[in-house]
Order: structure tokens, then C-alpha cells, then sequence
């Protein structure tokens, strides 16, 4: 029987002696193999590695980057000599449409490919026999990324293409870890079926990107409930109003820094 063990390395909220910062970075351990899910904006993730006795160094090949935001990506300078796969759209220059300040990844595409076995790919691609980068997201629904606060240098709408996640099947279940859902949750645990082949969505858990009490937020939680999700973890990206609500339906817990969660 395969397991599946997520740890919150970085998190918008600290969970007791561990730092958080606003930022996302799992650890994701998968049949005896541990892959890195994003690495915040710092080096928080392998300060509370550390502290959990997990050494990132030595013991992590893989490294998933969910799309070439800062606070997903910019902790890639703390680390190197690892394969990494990403969308390729994720080295794009971006920026805030509010005041144009940049959003994109520190490190040039140049620099990336000096420290790193980089895997650029639009396609979904097979991580272990378990464990799927579900590549380009299908923007398919009618409720989701219909609008952005992102622009490129151009001021042209950025509604950031290469945002990806990564799917695990467990015991014919499917386990979605996403990193910020820019593409959409649902469009996301939409594509993790297709690239799996597997339909019981189990556990959702990642940034949702949502941050009102509107149609977007409702009609997510419409999809969980018609999904019969059993467990659902919404984090980082997703603001009080529709955690709120999420508590109401589900009763969910908030995902701190330090915490582990095995499927």
C-alpha cells in the first residue's frame, strides 16, 4: 500500500517554534522518495527543515516549481545541484498592475540553468510512478481566472500561464498539492484527472488563490462538495473572507509552518 507524507516547511502562519513568511514550500515524501513542492521567498524552508532534522541537501533530488512567482521560487538561491521542473513560461518578467512593482523570480532563466538539471515543459510529466507535474493548466470552467492584477512589461494582462501542481495517487485516490491555483482549483483538480486517469479526488491542499465571499469562492465550494472531497487544506494564497467560508462547509484547519499531514 503507497503513502503519501506532506511537511509545511513555509507558510504565511508559524505553527509554534517554526518561522513562516509570506511564501509556500512543502516537502512532499512519496514511496521513500522526497521531492521539494516550491521553496517560499527565503531560505525559512530549510531553517524549518532543520529544525524538523530533515536535511534538503543531501536528501531531496527533485525540486517542483508551481510557477515563477517570488514567494514560490526565490528560496531556489539557498539551493542547487538538484533537477528542476517547471513550466517555461515561469522565467517571464512580470509585474503588480497596481504600482508595476515585479513579482517574478529573482534568478534569471541563465542563472537557473547554471545552478540547476532544469526540465522546462508545458506537457504533464511523470515524476515517480505515483507523483505527476500536471504541466499546462486547462482554463475550462466559466468562474475561474476570468480576471488578473498581474501585467507583463508591456502592460499586457498576465494571467500567469505557467501556473502548474502536482497530483499523487494513493490507493486509486488523487491527492492535489497545489502551490497558488492562478489557473483555477477546480481547473486544476480538473487536469489532475485527466493527466491520472484517476476521478476520486481525496485530499486538496495548497494556495487557492481565493480572496473573497464571491461567485469564484461559492462555486468552489460547490465543486469540493459535488467531488466529495474528504479533506481539503487551503493555505497561503487564501484570504480570511473565503477561509471563513470554507470553515463554515468543511470545518478545515489552518496549515501552519512545522505541520505534517500523511495520506
Amino acid at each position: 500500500m503507497n503513502s503519501l507524507k506532506i511537511t509545511i516547511l513555509t507558510e504565511n502562519v508559524a505553527g509554534g517554534k517554526f518561522l513562516a513568511e509570506h511564501g509556500l514550500s512543502y516537502l512532499v515524501e512519496i514511496n521513500g522518495e522526497k521531492i521539494l513542492f516550491d521553496t517560499g521567498n527565503s531560505d525559512v524552508f530549510l531553517k524549518n527543515a532543520k529544525m524538523l532534522g530533515i536535511d534538503i541537501h543531501n536528501s531531496v533530488e527533485k525540486i517542483v516549481l508551481s510557477h515563477g512567482h517570488w514567494d514560490h521560487g526565490d528560496g531556489l538561491r539557498f539551493v542547487d545541484n538538484k533537477k528542476l521542473i517547471t513550466h517555461p513560461d515561469s522565467f517571464l518578467k512580470r509585474y503588480r498592475k497596481a504600482d508595476h512593482s515585479a513579482v517574478g523570480l529573482s534568478l534569471t532563466k541563465e542563472k537557473i540553468q547554471n545552478k540547476f538539471d532544469l526540465i522546462e515543459s508545458k506537457n504533464s510529466i511523470k515524476i515517480t510512478d505515483d507523483l505527476f507535474f500536471l504541466g499546462e493548466i486547462p482554463r475550462t470552467n466559466n468562474f475561474e481566472s476570468k480576471s488578473t492584477s498581474f501585467e507583463f512589461e508591456d502592460g499586457s494582462d498576465d494571467f500567469i500561464p505557467d501556473d502548474s501542481a502536482i497530483a499523487a495517487v494513493i490507493n486509486n485516490e488523487l491527492i492535489v498539492i497545489t502551490g497558488c491555483s492562478h489557473s483555477g482549483i477546480c481547473n486544476i483538480c480538473e487536469q489532475a484527472k485527466a493527466v491520472t486517469g484517476i476521478s476520486k479526488l481525496k485530499v486538496v491542499i495548497g494556495g487557492f488563490h481565493l480572496k473573497f465571499q464571491n461567485k469564484q469562492t461559492s462555486k468552489t465550494i460547490e465543486y469540493f462538495k459535488e467531488n466529495r472531497v474528504e479533506t481539503i487544506l487551503p493555505s497561503h494564497c487564501t484570504d480570511l473572507p473565503a477561509l471563513s467560508l470554507f470553515y463554515n462547509e468543511f470545518k478545515i484547519m489552518q496549515v501552519k509552518t512545522g505541520m505534517k499531514f500523511e495520506f
